[in-house]
């Protein structure tokens, strides 16, 4: 038997595919590795998964450099042949090219860093781009680049003893991480720390004196010695955000007496504890604040909230954004100090959201926005007891955002409105945005209501872009108006709405879609009519 014969039987004795098959899958996986490298004329690639990034170089050079020793060597030519074939021309010698990611300055690549961390965070992106080189490891280790950080506990939710290990194991990388990499730290957040707080909250203290934003969210084990300790040593912090966190109310007394003239942003939790500290709020301890959240926790409380406004109005005359979310509060008996109170010149945003009946009226809002003329967002959702004619005659002129949906009302407690037209004859030059749903406005009440936005004096288009008419009665023909009035519209809500054909109650984003909603309208009028 001939050699060749022998290595071909021993060959498919061992399943082993011919040489040539060999070579043509090794070929074709190569490239596709190629294929999905984007073409670059740098001389380096980047090809980026989900836990790294991988530097690979050129794949010209390289291929040629594999293919070479698959070919056997040529028998040397003789005689006229030789002299007939030309010789190949000699290609200078390359040498190692470093890439751009080495040739660019390294302030240079860490101002491009900066970008990419403004628009998506430092993480994951700083972590797997200091995997790339060298120097891209010494511009992601740049501490002005980790100024905001989020900390998530190990294995939450694990038993305590295995949390607590995997915590204190966190805690240890942190010790070094801190001074060498969030020295600059602005913005921290930590989640689900159970028992570890107080270690993490003094590691901070120590290396991060420029701290302005703290965030505890599921959080035990804050004392009021870890508050005053951290107000202490950063003063710059001033926005305290402690919702879904068990903080007792003397440390939160203890942080707002040692950083209360400073603090901008505070966010609670509404439990038996918030009346002390809106006590303090009331006695002027922080009378520099912006910003100021109270929202219900995940077991609500049945107790109503007291809220003396006019007192509220003197303690924090700064305020530019109130938000009682989802809670039942009472404001107290106004008296006769009613028309002496400062009120809140400066506030832009009021939200006060809730999911079930409140006892927000028109007298309530007078109250609280009798001198607010800069208001820019008003969020009723689910008071219902709020009329269009308490809206108008508020002092603001320029609403951009207005919602009034009633959302898991029942139908007997929607009574028959009119006057919605008052909504938009005052803010049709400025909304933005529109929720009237849930609202029982009558048809004849919502077309006078939805015209303005056609009648704008001037040349301009009416701002709207977003408008919810969820489960009200408006009419086919009104719908149509209002979208051809309002070429930004965006987003137009019209589920469960009683009077339009079926196919057409849904919710629409995008003006393509929104406008294939207006050609179906059209079509169904005649026929309506």
């Amino acid at each position: 038997m001939a050699p060749g014969a022998v290595r071909r039987a021993r060959r498919r004795a061992r399943g082993t595919p011919p040489a040539g098959a060999r070579a043509q899958s090794a070929r074709s996986a190569e490239d596709w590795w190629w294929d999905r490298l984007a073409p670059s004329g740098s001389g380096y690639h980047l090809l980026q998964s989900d836990s790294m990034l991988l530097v690979l170089p050129d794949p010209g050079p390289v291929r040629a450099q594999r293919r070479a020793p698959r070919r056997a060597p040529r028998p040397q030519l003789s005689g006229t042949r030789a002299a007939a074939r030309p010789k190949p021309a000699p290609t200078p010698e390359q040498g190692p090219d470093s890439g751009w990611g080495d040739r660019i300055p390294l302030e240079i690549l860490v101002q491009i860093f900066g970008l990419l961390v403004a628009s998506d965070g430092p993480m994951p992106f700083l972590g797997r781009a200091a995997r790339v080189c060298r120097r891209w490891y010494q511009a992601a280790s740049q501490p002005a680049l980790w100024h905001t950080l989020t900390l998530l506990a190990p294995q939450a939710g694990r038993p305590g003893k295995d949390g607590a290990k995997a915590e204190k194991k966190l805690l240890t990388s942190l010790e070094w991480l801190m001074p060498n990499r969030f020295s600059q730290l602005q913005r921290l957040t930590l989640i689900h720390w159970k028992s570890q707080v107080h270690p993490l909250l003094k590691l901070v203290s120590e290396h991060c004196p420029r701290l302005t934003l703290l965030k505890l969210s599921d959080c035990h084990g804050v004392t009021p010695d870890t508050l005053v300790m951290l107000a202490k040593a950063c003063p710059q912090l001033h926005s305290l955000n402690i919702q879904h966190s068990m903080v007792e109310s003397t440390a939160i007394l203890s942080f707002l007496e040692e950083a209360g003239p400073r603090m901008r942003k505070l966010w609670l939790t509404y439990s038996s504890q918030t009346t002390a500290i809106v006590g303090a709020l009331l006695g002027s301890c922080c009378p520099q604040l912006q910003v100021l959240e109270v929202s219900a926790g995940i077991h609500r409380n049945s107790t109503p909230l007291q809220l003396p406004v006019e007192a509220l109005q003197k303690g924090c005359p700064q305020l530019q954004v109130l938000r009682l979310l989802n809670l039942m509060w009472l404001p107290k008996p106004s008296g006769r100090a009613v028309t002496l109170s400062p009120g809140f010149p400066g506030l832009e945003e009021l939200c006060l959201a809730s999911s079930t009946c409140n006892f927000v009226s028109n007298e309530i809002l007078g109250r609280l926005l009798h001198d607010s003329p800069n208001l820019r967002l008003l969020d009723l959702r689910g008071c219902a007891r709020i009329t269009p004619a308490g809206l108008f005659d508020l002092p603001c002129q320029d609403l951009e955002q207005l919602h009034l949906g009633l959302y898991g009302m029942s139908d007997r407690l929607i009574l028959i409105k009119e006057g919605s037209p008052l909504l938009t004859q005052k803010w049709c030059h400025s909304l933005r945005e529109l929720d009237l749903s849930g609202q029982g406005f009558i048809e004849k009440d919502l077309e006078q209501a939805l015209a303005a936005f056609s009648t704008i004096p001037g040349s301009s288009h009416p701002p709207l872009c977003s408008l919810n008419l969820r489960g009200t009665r408006v009419t086919p023909s009104t719908v149509s108006s209002v979208i051809s009035s309002c070429p930004g519209l965006l987003y137009l809500n019209l589920e469960s709405c009683r009077c339009l054909p079926r196919g057409l109650k849904r919710a629409y984003q995008g003006s393509e879609a929104i406008q294939w909603c207006l050609e179906q309208l059209l079509t169904s009028l005649p026929s309506a009519s």
